[in-house]
């Protein structure tokens, strides 16, 4: 008798799941609170996956030899307890379908840059002719290409809840970028819980393993001297203050020395600008010449790369006001990095549901930067108790329309209206892309 599955949920990562625990014999059984999305639902069709949407049946779940959790299921829900308690292994898609590749696994995450940096690795190794797939945060489930195609290698993005349900799985190339304070609603706001699971990225690594990280953060520093690991080390940083680090810069160069060999470029030439991307490129270059792929190639993708939508995207410029989409800033700490990289005033759009923010630091960028606030969310308390007093106008709005319309009544020419929330967007948004999307075209219809 074949081994049940059980999945949870039937987004992209659950239907993934379920299509390669089908191609591999398992009994597996869908199960989804939600109702699910037509193209979810005939993929399932497709393959003759048993499943349920808009309710749970605890009799067809709690048989379950394995549960495959979708990443947005808290832990704390009462069915999980339930699982919990009758022992049930419960694991992510990525942990499950780690099992089934023998693919070389390039696994990025930082509670900021990730998705920048996951889709830079892909496009530079894409078009170093590397047959290669892109999953985890974005690009398809991985399950599902493990179950349909045949790659070589994968770029995969992780986040931290992703990484909670991850146990024998091993990157052979792991990518920190940074640890910042995010999603502590999730880790009963201990920010050490939180580190854990970033933490998380390393376990299984041997000698022969690649751990990419920045240097100078001091969390990562902290749990570096805390465990013992053997995995080889490639930290990068902005100067080369410290001899282990093998990617930084000097005389506006990019500078990457590793065993695989050596790789320069003037910085100008690179097509990301601002401190944050310029770590995310080295992450990238550093994890490409580990890989062998030639210098020539690395140039050529980093100078032509286009960019993450919803992160620092330019949008238009109307009346001498540029306007600039960082929806998928969702924590402070991208905030920060968005308002650090702005040369002009400032109209900031920020709000939605408050994770445990703490705004302290983006206080001195804030008065220094910002002409404006402009706080978009069904509760704004928090803001208000935090910013009030501490800048001229600060003004509310309960819908993107009116945030943009008040943002270029108070803009004057040479300023910039920035999106960049600090927070999640499930208040007024299906989800950041909805809210970034819904703000860009506000701005084309000014």
């Amino acid at each position: 008798m074949s081994k049940r599955i059980v999945i949870l949920g039937a987004g992209e990562s659950g239907t993934g799941a379920a299509v390669l625990a089908k191609v591999q014999g398992f009994d597996v059984f869908v199960s989804d609170m939600s109702e699910m999305k037509p193209k979810y639902r005939a993929l399932l069709q497709k393959y003759a996956v048993a499943y349920e949407e808009g309710m749970h049946t605890e009799a067809k779940i709690l048989n379950a030899e394995e549960v495959v959790k979708s990443p947005g299921i808290p832990d704390d829900t009462p069915l999980m307890k339930k699982i919990q308690t009758k022992q049930i292994p419960v694991v992510s898609e990525i942990e499950f379908a780690g099992r089934y590749t023998q693919a070389k696994k390039i696994c990025i995450t930082g509670s900021n840059g990730k998705t920048t940096t996951t889709m830079l690795t892909y496009h530079i190794l894409k078009n170093a002719g590397l047959n290669v797939g892109l999953a985890g945060n974005v690009g398809n489930s991985f399950a599902l290409q493990v179950a349909e195609k045949h790659y070589d290698y994968y770029v995969i993005e992780l986040s931290s809840f992703q990484l909670d349900g991850m146990y024998s799985f091993k990157a052979d190339i792991s990518v920190l970028l940074n640890i910042t304070p995010d999603h502590l609603d999730r880790y009963d706001h201990q920010l050490q819980k939180y580190v854990n699971a970033k933490m998380r990225i390393l376990q299984n690594q041997t000698k022969a393993d690649a751990f990419i990280y920045w240097n100078d953060d001091p969390w990562i520093a902290e749990e570096l001297r805390k465990r013992t690991t053997e995995v080889t080390r490639y930290p990068f940083a902005k100067e080369k203050h410290d001899n282990r680090v093998v990617g930084y810069t000097e005389n506006n160069q990019i500078i990457i020395n590793t065993s695989k060999g050596n790789f320069t470029m003037e910085e100008e030439l690179v097509a990301l600008t601002g401190t944050h991307n310029l770590y995310n490129s080295l992450a990238a270059a550093i994890a490409a010449k580990l890989l062998d792929i030639r210098n020539e190639d690395i140039r050529k993708s980093l100078s032509n790369f286009k960019g993450v939508e919803h992160r620092l995207e330019k949008v238009a410029r109307v009346g001498g006001v540029e306007y600039i989409n960082d929806s998928k800033a969702t924590n402070v700490n991208s905030c920060w990095y968005a308002l650090q990289s702005m040369k002009t005033k400032v109209i900031l759009i920020l709000g939605g549901i408050d994770k445990g923010n703490d705004y302290s630091e983006i206080e001195a960028l804030v008065r220094e930067k910002c002409r404006a606030l402009i706080f978009m969310g069904v509760d704004n308390r928090l803001l208000h108790n935090f910013f009030d007093g501490k800048v001229d106008r600060i003004e509310e709005a309960r819908s993107m329309a009116e945030a943009v319309k008040t943002a270029y009544e108070l803009a004057e020419k040479g300023d910039t209206v920035l999106l960049s929330p600090c927070c999640s967007s499930f208040d007024l948004f299906a989800n950041y892309e909805d809210r970034g999307n819904q703000f860009k075209d506000c701005v084309r219809h000014l």
